[in-house]
């Protein structure tokens, strides 16, 4: 039925294909949600592994992702370092994890930042089934040092029909946001 012409030789889609279809669309609830959560015990000690990434980054902005309890891959921004506008923590922790593991093993994760998600990596993190995400400092935190773009990751997972990501924030913000000298 998807995809069937419209008789009158315009081209488009039949009428009835069109209406049927929008009212699936709106009768099919959303899958898909970020679930804000409170921050757990073992959250502060994988924020501090972040922490030091940050440091070492060309901007302080550091990330750590782990799996069944363990750090399997850390992320720092690169940016000027390798002359790449997307090296940022959380998407050089994404390829560090990859380039040694398969990336469906993602599923499941959580990554731990240093900074709100951007909504670039935001994107990221959905699209790499990671359930959970953990940062520091806000993105409204974050504009009183540098430019950000103001779409908190929340936004972003909600827009994500197809996954639910938890998200925790203000883990050792301070502390995140005292590497901006």
């Amino acid at each position: 039925m998807a995809g069937k012409l419209c008789n009158c030789g315009c081209g488009g889609l039949d009428r009835r294909v069109f209406f049927v279809g929008a009212l699936c669309v709106a009768a099919t609830p959303a899958l898909a949600k970020a679930v804000v959560s409170r921050p757990r015990a073992e959250d502060e000690g994988f924020m501090r592994i972040a922490l030091e990434e940050a440091k070492k980054g060309d901007f302080p902005f550091g990330a750590v992702i782990v799996r069944e309890g363990k750090a399997v891959a850390t992320g720092r921004n690169s940016g000027i370092r390798q002359n790449d506008p997307t090296a940022h923590g959380e998407m050089v922790a994404i390829r560090a994890f990859c380039a040694a593991h398969p990336a469906a093993e993602l599923k499941g994760a959580t990554i731990y930042t240093t900074g709100e998600p951007c909504p670039m990596c935001m994107a990221a993190i959905v699209w790499s089934g990671f359930t959970r995400v953990v940062y520091a400092a806000s993105i409204e935190q974050l504009a009183t040092r540098i430019g950000q773009i103001m779409l908190p990751s929340k936004r972003v997972a909600d827009a994500a029909p197809f996954e639910t990501v938890e998200i925790a924030g203000g883990v050792l913000a301070e502390e995140a946001m005292a590497l901006f000298k």
